[in-house]
This record gives structure tokens, sequence and C-alpha cells, in this order.
């Protein structure tokens, strides 16, 4: 246990600025592990938290669901360049707005099909651009619903149906836009391989990496380690309760969300982390080939798509399932970091340069996308070599 990352959590836990009612921090360099645990798994503090408190890790789910394409890719079931509409007939013939501008009954034919390659890397057309008054937008925010709320959202084969009706932002491969891709991507995986997103998640990365407790859902009987989640109070009341251990995550979902529905525990995330850092390699066996991880951790983006992208990218680019550090920016950011926030209140990198794992899991959902202070302070100080 490290005295510094324990007084940093202890500033926003508890009776501190009490801005998360706990926290579990992790940082890893090889076998040095740094890790500090505070506060409880509610705000009425009925247990203390731990380091097998299990959590809704939010977006940090898009690089496990990366991974799965990965290893479709790995096999030959898919290639980059190959139409998604092969396996999504729903968006095979895809119309876009004029501009982004436009009305959404003014469409012109994509000029191109939408590929596996646009898919992974985020820039299909479809999703959140930083500009969230154009007419498109309120269409998508129809379909693509709030990965925090998972029991209310379509089954597969309607959202993809209501998804087909919404026009594309911009012309497929032409702009990265937030988050629709990576649900596009856990249906990928269902359809090409014929499994639900759960079940070849499981048994292609949670069993072989020993993530146990790792899924869309938490069994009964390991409810009495799961989180409550918030939001925080609009009147600045602290946080309200959004969802109960019993709650939305204690039964699969029908969309189980490739964008953000998993939960999980610090030390399965240490696991897919060092699997990822280790280049795709756990325990002496080949999870990941060191062609996917390079694919996962490279920015594929210009500059134009990035600044594009600026509400949610700050400057830096995007690989797959995650952003992918370009600059030192902040005092966090290091070149080559990859890793993502969730809504939830977490947060997950990886740093190859100084072999670096950072993980902060919390309960209080983000109000935006700029990161909260518990959570750009652990940055600062991993940035600064706490560990």
């Amino acid at each position: 246990m490290s005295g510094d990352l324990n007084d940093l959590l202890s500033t926003h836990v508890g009776n501190g600025n009490g801005t998360v009612p706990g926290a579990v921090a992790v940082v890893a360099r090889g076998d040095n592990l740094e890790l500090a645990v505070a506060g409880s798994v509610d705000v009425e503090g009925t247990a203390p938290m731990a380091r097998d408190t299990i959590f809704r890790i939010a977006s940090l789910t898009k690089q496990v669901t990366a991974a799965g394409m990965m290893l479709l890719l790995e096999g030959g079931q898919v290639g980059l360049d190959d139409p998604i509409g092969k396996w999504l007939p729903e968006l095979a013939e895809p119309v876009v707005v004029r501009t982004p501008g436009s009305p959404v009954d003014d469409v012109v034919p994509a000029v191109r099909p939408i590929t596996v390659e646009h898919v992974l890397s985020s820039r299909a057309g479809w999703g959140f651009p930083s500009d969230f008054t154009l007419p498109a937008i309120g269409l998508i925010f129809e379909v693509q619903k709030s990965g925090l709320d998972p029991q209310h959202v379509d089954p597969p084969d309607a959202w993809l149906a209501a998804l087909s009706r919404v026009p594309l932002l911009y012309q497929p491969g032409e702009a990265w836009l937030y988050n629709t891709c990576s649900d596009l991507q856990g249906l990928l995986i269902s359809r090409v391989t014929g499994q639900s997103l759960p079940d070849f998640l499981a048994e292609r990365l949670f069993e072989p990496l020993g993530m146990a407790d790792t899924g869309f859902a938490v069994p009964a009987g390991k409810l009495g380690r799961f989180t409550s989640m918030y939001r925080n109070a609009p009147d600045g009341g602290g946080p309200a309760l959004a969802d109960a251990p019993d709650g939305q995550w204690s039964s699969l979902p029908a969309f189980p969300s490739g964008a953000g529905g998993l939960v999980s525990t610090a030390d399965d995330w240490l696991r897919f982390a060092r699997m990822l850092l280790a280049g795709g390699a756990h325990e002496g066996r080949r999870v990941l080939s060191t062609e996917s991880l390079r694919h996962m951790t490279t920015d594929h983006l210009t500059r134009a798509q990035r600044d594009l992208g600026e509400l949610f990218l700050d400057g830096q680019g995007w690989g797959y399932g995650g952003s992918v550090d370009l600059a030192p920016t902040r005092p966090w950011n290091q070149p080559g970091r990859y890793g993502w926030t969730g809504g939830s209140g977490t947060s997950a990198y990886i740093s190859p340069a100084s072999g670096t794992i950072s993980l902060l899991l919390t309960q209080v959902a983000m109000d935006s996308p700029e990161a909260p202070p518990v959570m750009r302070d652990f940055w600062t100080y991993i940035g600064r070599g706490g560990s």
C-alpha cells in the first residue's frame, strides 16, 4: 500500500470532498503493485470498499470489444476491408446528410460501403460529434441510449433496424464519432460467430485470462460485492442513486453493449491490461497477436478527424477501442499511452514506454466528457511518477 495513493483518494472520498463514496486505485509497473482502497460501496456506508468489489466499467468495455474483433481478424473470419453489410445487411446501403448541419431528410447515398476498419476506428459515420446541436444527432440519441441504462435498449435486430433509418453524419471513413461503432463491433462479433457477445468474450478472453468477475451481469451470489451507482444531483446536493446492486445488472440485458455494458474488478482488469502490455501474451499463452496489439494501440486518425472529435479526444488520437496519446499536452499524457474512461466513473490506461498500468474505479457517473477531479488528480499522480 502507498500512503501517497491512499492520501490522494482520501481527499475525494467520504468525509473529504465527498465527490465519491468509495474508490479502488491501482498503479502497476511489472511486479511493483500499488493499491489503494477507500470509502464504501454506497453512500450509506453499508460495506467498505474492497479490492474485489465489482464495478460497472462502462466505456472501458470498448477495449475488450475491440480485442474480440481482433480475434476475428486473426482467425480470418473478417477482413479490415470487408463491408459490414455482409453480416449486417440492415446497414448495407446507408445514406448521408448532405452536410453535417443539413436537415435529416436532405441526404445523399454513401460513396463507399462501411467496412470493418471503419467500425474498428469509429469512422463509420454514426456516433456522437463534438457538436450535439446537429440535426442528425437528435435521431442518434433516439437509438443510442445510455450505456448506464442497459435494460431499456431494444434487442439487437430492432436496434439495427432503427439505426438503419438514421442518416450518417459523414461519409464512411471521413470522421471520427464516438460510441456507436463499439456497439456495432459487438453486433458484428455476434453475427459473424453465431455466438452471443457475452458467450464469445467469456470463451475467448475472460476464461483464458482468468477474469472470473467480468461479464454483462452480476450473478446473485456476487451481488454482495457489487457497488451501487450514482449520478451527481443537478442541484449540487451530492450523489443520487441511479442503480442498486440488484438493479439493471442483476440479469443479462437484451442488448449486451460492446460500447459500455461490462462489470469487472480491479484484479480482473489488471489481467487484461497486463496481457496488453505483454504484447498479447498471458502466463506463457498467446491471447492476441502482437500485430493485433499494434493495431489497437496505434492512432488511426488524421489531424482533421482528431480536431472534429476534440470534445472527447482532447487533442489525442484513437486506436481500436481506446485513445492513444500523441503529445504530452497535460501532466498525464505520455506518447503511446492507450486506454479510455468510463462514464460510470472509471479509467484504465497502459503506458508501454514506462510499462505502467493505471486503473481507477469509482461508482459516480461522469457529468460530461471532461474527467472529474478525482480522475484528473489520479492521472496527474501517475504522470508525475507516482508508484
